[in-house]
């Protein structure tokens, strides 16, 4: 199915006119652009229909690099670490004027909308029962990530892995999975976000794959 992602960018800026605001090099159209060309829908969220809007505050340096971000209002799921991604991304983009407050925060929210997806087939009951199993699977991450650690280094009871194995099927940490991890590692690495690029290969290695030994060696020192 043909997936549609409409972005809705606004910028709030408080205390200071039109004139003495910050702005993305080459003014609104290119920070949409920025946007659409670089964010990627998260899996969970879009296999769940997870929708809306996630505001992240940071604050501009004089040279337009970002600093003291977070986010400020969100789903406390993978929605909230994309928009605070991509808004890290658009660091040193930024124009700033002569005087400007560089203590003053900008909210940049940021609108996740699916099309194409029957996500107006779930009921709000169902999106908020899969914002709740997106924390419990997360504990259950932790188990299989913290396994594999051990088996790495050699201290490891084998008799837990055929459990391991049955949870990541569970979880639909399959090959698959896997695969779609490393492409989007990848797509992150030419975006030049080596960080969130290393979190994603590190978890590959985490799920028991050496898939991404040859990038991790290459890019995650």
């Amino acid at each position: 199915m043909l997936l549609n992602i409409l972005y809705i960018i606004a910028l709030q800026f408080f205390g200071f006119s039109a004139s003495d605001q910050p702005e993305f090099k080459g003014g609104r159209r290119n920070l949409d652009i920025f946007i659409n060309s670089n964010l990627l829908y998260p899996e969970f969220s879009k296999e769940n229909c997870i929708e809306g809007i996630v505001q992240v505050s940071f604050k501009l340096n004089s040279k337009g690099r970002i600093y003291d971000s977070e986010v400020e209002k969100g789903f406390g799921i993978d929605l909230d670490d994309e928009a605070l991604r991509v808004v890290r991304l658009s660091s040193g983009r930024w124009i700033v004027p002569a005087g400007y407050d560089t203590t003053q925060a900008i909210i940049l929210p940021v609108n996740f909308s699916l099309k194409g997806y029957k996500c107006e087939e779930r009921t709000k009951d169902q999106i908020n029962e899969a914002i709740n199993a997106y924390h419990a699977r997360a504990n259950l991450s932790n188990a299989i990530f913290n396994f594999y650690d051990k088996k790495s280094t050699g201290d490891y009871d084998a008799a837990d892995e055929l459990r391991i194995i049955a949870l990541k099927q569970q979880l639909g940490y399959d090959e698959k999975y896997i695969d779609r991890l490393l492409r989007q590692a990848q797509r992150k690495l030419k975006q030049g976000d080596l960080e969130s690029a290393c979190d994603d290969l590190h978890t590959i290695r985490k799920l028991g794959s050496d898939k991404a030994t040859g990038l991790i060696e290459q890019n995650c020192k």
